[in-house]
C-alpha cells in the first residue's frame, strides 16, 4: 500500500472565548503548518474540548455577526446550540448533529446553546471549521443544511471495530448527504477498544485529523485525546486503530482549490478589494437584518 506518512502531531494550543459560550482551541490557521494555504479548502478549526457549562436561564453564545465567501461546519459532540441567520434559516443541533451553512454572498448569523439545554447545563463539546468556497461560488446565494445524525452515512466496520459516520464525501460504498462545493470528505470514525479503520483519499488532497474521545494509533504512531494529526502530501491510506473504549475520530480530506486567500476577520476572499467591498456591503445593510 501506499501509505499517507504523518507530517505532524500537535496538542492543542491555550483556549481563547468565541463570545461568551464557546472555549476553543484554534488549530487552523493558528498553528505553523496548519495554516490557510496549507490546509487548503480548510481555512478554521476551532474545538471546544469537553466543558461543563453550568444551567442559566440566559443562554451564552456569540451575538450577531458577518460571514462572506466561505462555509461554516459546525460539529456537535455534547450539548445543543441554536442558529438563525438573515437568509431565514435556523435550526437547533445537538448531539451527533451537523450544521452545515454557506454564507457565500453574505449573511448575519447568531449561535446560542438551546435554551432548555442551557437550563438544564451539562457537557459541551463541538467543532466548527470553515470550508473555503471556490470563487465561482463566493458570491452565490447563502444556504444551510441541517444534517441530523440519523440521516449521516454509515459504515459498520468489521470484526466488531465501530462504524464511520460520513458527512460528507465517500467512505467505501457509503456516501455523506452534505453537498459541498468542492470535493470534501467529512466524517467519524467511531471505534471500540481494538478497532480499527482504514482511509484513502488523493495524495494531494490536504488531509488531517481531530481525536475527539480516547486515543489512537495512526499508523502506528502513539496520538492523545484531543490532539490533531497533518498528513503529508504523499502517499493515499492510512490507517486509525482504537487504544481506548469508545473512540471517536473526526476524519477531514479536502482537494486544493490553489485560489488567493485573503482573510479578513469574518471574510475570506480572493482579493483585498472583494474584502472592502465585502465591508462596504455590510454597512449598506446588503447582508440583512438580524435581530441579536
Amino acid at each position: 500500500m501506499n501509505y499517507k506518512k504523518i507530517a505532524f502531531v500537535t496538542h492543542p494550543q491555550e483556549t481563547h472565548w468565541v463570545g461568551d459560550g464557546f472555549k476553543v482551541h484554534n488549530f487552523i490557521p493558528g498553528i505553523p503548518g496548519l495554516e490557510m494555504k496549507d490546509m487548503d479548502p480548510f481555512i478554521l478549526l476551532d474545538y471546544n474540548a469537553k466543558m461543563e457549562v453550568t444551567p442559566s436561564d440566559t443562554p451564552r453564545g456569540v451575538g450577531v455577526h458577518p460571514h462572506r465567501g466561505f462555509e461554516t461546519v459546525t460539529i456537535a459532540y455534547n450539548g445543543k446550540v441554536q442558529h438563525h441567520d438573515s437568509a431565514g434559516n435556523g435550526g437547533i443541533i445537538g448531539t451527533g448533529d451537523v450544521q452545515w451553512m454557506t454564507a457565500a454572498s453574505g449573511v448575519l448569523h447568531k449561535e446560542y446553546y438551546e435554551k432548555e439545554w442551557s437550563r438544564q447545563g451539562g457537557t459541551f463539546q463541538m467543532v466548527q471549521l470553515w470550508t473555503n468556497l471556490p470563487k465561482a461560488d463566493k458570491m452565490s446565494a447563502p444556504g444551510y443544511q441541517a444534517i441530523p445524525n440519523e440521516t449521516m452515512g454509515r459504515y459498520i466496520l468489521p470484526g466488531n471495530s465501530g462504524f464511520v459516520e460520513v458527512i460528507a464525501g465517500k467512505y467505501n460504498d457509503v456516501e455523506g448527504p452534505a453537498h459541498t462545493h468542492s470535493p470534501i470528505s467529512l466524517m467519524n470514525a467511531r471505534l471500540n477498544l481494538g478497532g480499527k479503520a482504514t482511509f484513502s483519499f488523493p495524495e494531494n488532497y490536504n488531509t488531517a485529523l481531530l481525536v475527539v474521545q480516547g486515543s489512537i494509533l495512526a499508523n502506528e504512531i502513539d496520538v492523545p485525546e484531543n490532539n490533531f494529526v497533518k498528513f503529508e502530501n504523499k502517499g493515499e491510506v492510512f490507517t486509525v486503530e482504537a487504544t481506548e473504549p469508545d473512540t471517536v475520530v473526526l476524519i477531514m480530506s479536502g482537494k486544493p482549490l490553489h485560489e488567493p486567500i485573503v482573510a479578513y476577520g469574518p471574510f475570506v476572499m480572493n482579493t483585498k478589494q472583494e474584502i472592502m467591498q465585502a465591508f462596504d456591503d455590510l454597512n449598506h445593510g446588503k447582508f440583512g437584518y438580524l435581530e441579536d
